[in-house]
């Protein structure tokens, strides 16, 4: 077991002998992988944003069918979503109508609050952020967020997330000086996600301390 862990979080070093080794059946164990990361909470550690680089970029030399790959994994993203938040929809209404230590009933009335105003933001930025696409719909889903509402930003982060990095592998994973710097290359696309999302957050955090002291 520790060993296949092995090989998926170092997708980027074994895709190649994945596909020599089972053909079609490929397609089938990314989609998992990305089924994973986004409808189990208990797996964020799963790769996301370099399996879908480094399958572009397998799209290119011609061992996988981008436009193929592309279908299957934004669906397995939306159906890891749609578990995800199913799940936190099914323990909302407890925590909502009982009395736990260790959960912050103001808290959670309050992300309720947030989800009713950004949440369609928050489902398509998260799918950029490791870790946070992984809990975002997980929280949609406690903090009650209309089922249309989080089905259509679901399905539109879903297939830009996958289609850009795809694409992105598809023209520029083969590219000597990106392959060898990938996992430094996703750190700063990573990075370059997560200011913008957290400098809104404390932005508005700050304007309305300020506004509550006015």
């Amino acid at each position: 077991m520790a060993e296949l862990f092995q090989l998926i979080l170092h997708i980027d070093e074994y895709l190649g002998i994945w596909v020599a080794q089972y053909g079609a059946w490929v397609y089938l164990i990314l989609a998992l992988i990305i089924f994973g990361e986004t409808g189990l909470v208990v797996l964020p550690f799963l790769p996301g944003d370099s399996l879908l680089f480094i399958a572009g970029a397998f799209g290119a030399s011609g061992m996988l069918d981008p436009v193929l790959l592309g279908g299957i994994l934004i669906v397995a993203a939306i159906l890891g979503n749609t578990v995800n938040y199913q799940v936190g929809h099914f323990i909302g209404p407890k925590v909502f109508s009982r009395d736990y230590r260790f959960l912050d009933r103001k808290a959670l009335l309050k992300t309720h609050a947030f989800y009713e105003k950004h949440g369609g933001k928050t489902i398509v930025l998260s799918r950029f952020l490791p870790l946070f696409r992984t809990f975002a719909p997980f929280v949609a889903g406690v903090a009650g967020m209309r089922w249309l509402t989080f089905q259509f930003y679901n399905a539109l982060g879903a297939v830009v997330w996958i289609a850009g990095l795809i694409t992105l592998g598809y023209f520029f994973g083969n590219v000597p000086i990106i392959k060898e710097h990938l996992n430094t290359i996703v750190l700063i696309g990573v990075g370059a996600a997560a200011v913008p999302a957290v400098g809104g957050v404390l932005w508005k955090l700050l304007r309305n301390r300020k506004a509550g002291s006015t």
